[in-house]
């Protein structure tokens, strides 16, 4: 099917870290389905293959590929880096979706292995990749990155304070990079979904008076599903977000203005 050319990713290379599953997979779906060729890339390989045989039978072709690797090892992220321009030629568009919280709890109760692990595969795992594929973009004058962070970047947090101080740190990659490299046409972006209905965030949904206090004042009164990120994700790689760096957009069902 033809897609409008404001949506259009046709010929682009999209590198999606995190999309063996949840809103990574949505993304590396939508994107496949509006043209794009698509790494799916996780720490599992079996998930990967998974989701790349799911997304080739939708889309009717073969759009995506197995590239896995572990974003706490930067060998494995330039191999993973060096794999797909082997493959493509180039990368197009980035997006920075895995992420780890491996505590819940108060800040006061967290380990130190626990809040570098947070910092280690939040934020310096995304500037390591951004510094891989970032100067092949800026040549090419053309490019879009796009960071998956939080609505915990823009709200406090008694439950998973470390993991809302590394979404913060992500909004500000972004603008920081924007900064940088908007002169070169490449823009760089955060998008901060509210709670999402995926396996990582379950201890949240999964509560049901977190869920209730979650949804209590929300506009749309519930939780969002990881599809419903992945439309801000193709817009931002295509000419339709041509005009868009520096940001963070929240897609929240309402609840950071209620």
């Amino acid at each position: 099917m033809n897609q409008p050319a404001l949506f259009d990713l046709s010929g682009q290379t999209a590198l999606i870290t995190g999309s063996s599953r949840g809103i990574g997979k949505a993304i590396a779906h939508r994107m496949a389905e509006h043209g794009a060729n698509v790494i799916v890339s996780s720490r599992k390989s079996d998930a990967c293959e998974a989701a790349v045989a799911e997304i080739n039978a939708a889309v009717g072709r073969e759009a995506a590929v197995s590239i896995p690797a572990n974003i706490a090892d930067k060998a494995s992220l330039e191999a993973l880096v060096a794999r797909t321009i082997e493959r493509f030629g180039q990368i197009d568009a980035l997006v920075c979706n895995a992420a780890s919280n491996p505590y819940f709890g108060p800040m006061a109760g967290i380990t130190d292995d626990q809040f570098n692990k947070i910092l280690q595969n939040n934020i310096m795992a995304n500037h390591w990749l951004v510094n891989m594929v970032a100067p092949a973009m800026r040549a090419r004058k053309a490019g879009s990155i796009t960071i998956i962070s939080s609505l915990g970047g823009l709200k406090g947090s008694t439950v998973i304070g470390a993991y809302c101080v590394s979404k913060a740190a992500d909004m500000q990659l972004a603008r920081n990079l924007a900064c940088e490299f908007g002169p070169d046409n490449v823009r760089v972006n955060c998008i901060a979904p509210g709670l999402i209905k995926t396996d990582f965030a379950k201890a949240l949904w999964d509560d049901p008076e977190i869920l209730k206090s979650a949804t209590r004042t929300a506009p749309l009164q519930r939780i969002g599903q990881p599809d419903e990120i992945a439309g801000m994700a193709v817009l931002l790689a295509s000419p339709a977000g041509a005009f868009i760096t520096g940001q963070s957009i929240p897609i929240d069902g309402g609840v950071s203005i209620s």
